[in-house]
This record gives structure tokens, C-alpha cells and sequence, in this order.
């Protein structure tokens, strides 16, 4: 397959390129800094540096959209979710503007959502048809979603990717939480009751896979692997991993005060299972988290 991606430099899109090209497909990124691809993607990964540069000529079998600035980077100050929501929903709406222009459209977009859609739901199990969230990830998420759906109506099949927290070597939530559970000053956040919905990076690589093979895989997909964990059970087990305690929690109102509304991100609960991928079949290589942390170490 010809395949363009977007935020092919991050921590997914990066280890996703690599894959792509094993398999013998030729990969495209599109990045806001074009002269790092072939380092971080690949040698033989070509690079483009916007939608500027895409042409109605072009031949994608499939586009993977997921370009967003980092949700955890900086404080939720008005121009902060400004940022988040534009670089999301609109280059998701320029894509879809740009493949309605498009001589020969991709049989496939596969874009990114999160499961900061459904908001925070407690105890409630949540799989697919749950409703979205009314606060600001969940708002970002559907009208997230919604921009790529536009997509179906040119005939393209539209897969939505509602990721969990991803771990996996080199980055993602296992590199932020390392350093202090290393050493021994880790603990649980707030009362540890939230949920943690989780997936190892090669899963969610398969899962894309699967989707750009699987003409039958459409709509929302929550990818997340089939055993979320409570906070205090997630923290437990990532100190027993790295054989040290997990002694000194972090509590609630620092949080909110240090954090402010982006607290909701570590404070907020989704429990939500992969109910649509275990129906259509999916084996996950790391559905236990002890072994997906000892994997990623």
C-alpha cells in the first residue's frame, strides 16, 4: 500500500512507520519538521511538510491521521486548548477537504480519538456505544471524531482509534512515570479508585494493521487492551515490576492546584474495554499490564 501519515514523528507514528515499511509498504509523513523524518521514520520514508504539498494526483490506499500538539505538555489555559482543539480537528477537516479533491480517493483514513471521549465515568464499564463526555477532552474527541467521519461520505471506510494510555519503550506514559518509581518515591493518585485504561504500543500497531487489511472494520474502535486497571492496582504493579515500593501517593488537591482543569487527564476515571476488537477476532500480544511494563523496560 501508499500510505501518508500524519504525526508520523511521535511516539506511535514513528514505531507505526517502521512497521509499515517491514511489511513492504511505502510510507509517507507529513510533519511540521520534514528534515526529521528519515531519522526518527526511517531512511526510506518520504517526507512532506503540509497539506500545501499534497495533490489531487496523488495515489494513497490508505491515511492515518495523528497529528495533535501534546495534551499533557503545558497547562489548559485558553490559548493551550485552542492549540490542542486546531491542531486536531482542523488538519482532520483539511484532510478530508483535500481527499473530497482527490482523483482517485484512499480506500481507508484511519484517524486518531481517545478515550477522553467518554469523560469520567467512575465504575462504569464503557465500551463503544457509551456517549461521549461533556467536559473538554470528551467535547475534543467527538468533535474530533466527527471531522473524520465526513470522510464517509466520499465513499472512504473511516476508522476511529479511541487510544488508551499507551506504554511502550522510549516514551509514552511508562517514560514519564519511571524516574520517580525508580526511585521508591511512586505512589497512587488520589484515592488510586480511577481507572486506568491501557495498551502496549505493538497492539495498537496491530490494530491498525488490522484495520488497513480488514475491509470489514469501520466506525470507533476503543484501543485499549482488555484489563484496565484502577490507579492504585497500576502503580502496584509498575513498582513491583521495577522491584521497588509504591509508598508515597500523590494526593487529589495538589494535583488540581498544580494542574489545574488538565487534572481531569490523571484524576478522571474511563474503564473501557475493547468490546468491538475481541468481537471481530482480535488476539492482543500483552493483554496483562506486568507483562507489557516488562516488555517496555
Amino acid at each position: 500500500m501508499n500510505i501518508l501519515i500524519t504525526g508520523g514523528t511521535g511516539f506511535i507514528g514513528s514505531a507505526l512507520s517502521q512497521q509499515l515499511l517491514a511489511r513492504h509498504h511505502q510510507v509517507t509523513v507529513l510533519s511540521r519538521k520534514p528534515e526529521a523524518v528519515a531519522k526518527i521514520c526511517g531512511p526510506s520514508v518520504r517526507a512532506i511538510g503540509g497539506i500545501e504539498e499534497l495533490s489531487a494526483k496523488d495515489d494513497w490506499q490508505a491515511i492515518i491521521n495523528l497529528a495533535g500538539a501534546p495534551i499533557f505538555a503545558a497547562r489548559w489555559a485558553p490559548e493551550r486548548k485552542r492549540l490542542i482543539r486546531d491542531s486536531r480537528i482542523n488538519l482532520t477537516a483539511g484532510l478530508v477537504s483535500y481527499m473530497s479533491a482527490m482523483d482517485t480517493k484512499p480506500a481507508v483514513f484511519i484517524s486518531g480519538s481517545a478515550i477522553g471521549y467518554y469523560g469520567d465515568q467512575g465504575d462504569q464499564t464503557l465500551t463503544e456505544p457509551a456517549p461521549a463526555g461533556t467536559d473538554f477532552s470528551g467535547q475534543l474527541c467527538q468533535d474530533w471524531e466527527q471531522a473524520a467521519q465526513a470522510a464517509e461520505k466520499l465513499g472512504v471506510r473511516v476508522c476511529l482509534m479511541r487510544t488508551g494510555l499507551v506504554i511502550g519503550p522510549g516514551g509514552g506514559l511508562l517514560q514519564r512515570m519511571l524516574l520517580p518509581f525508580k526511585l521508591g518515591l511512586g505512589g497512587r493518585i488520589g484515592n488510586g479508585r480511577q481507572w486506568m485504561s491501557w495498551i502496549h504500543r505493538n497492539d495498537w500497531i496491530a490494530i491498525a494493521a488490522a484495520m488497513l487489511e480488514n475491509p470489514a472494520m469501520q466506525g470507533p474502535y476503543n484501543a485499549t487492551a482488555p484489563n484496565p486497571l484502577t490507579n492504585a492496582e497500576f502503580t502496584q504493579t509498575l513498582a513491583a515490576c521495577l522491584n521497588r515500593p509504591a509508598l508515597l501517593p500523590a494526593p487529589a488537591g495538589v494535583l488540581k492546584m498544580l494542574l489545574g482543569e488538565m487534572s481531569e487527564l490523571v484524576l478522571g476515571s474511563q474503564r473501557v474495554l475493547p468490546e468491538r476488537l475481541l468481537a471481530q477476532g482480535f488476539s492482543f500480544q500483552y493483554p496483562e499490564l506486568a507483562a507489557a511494563i516488562r516488555a517496555s523496560l
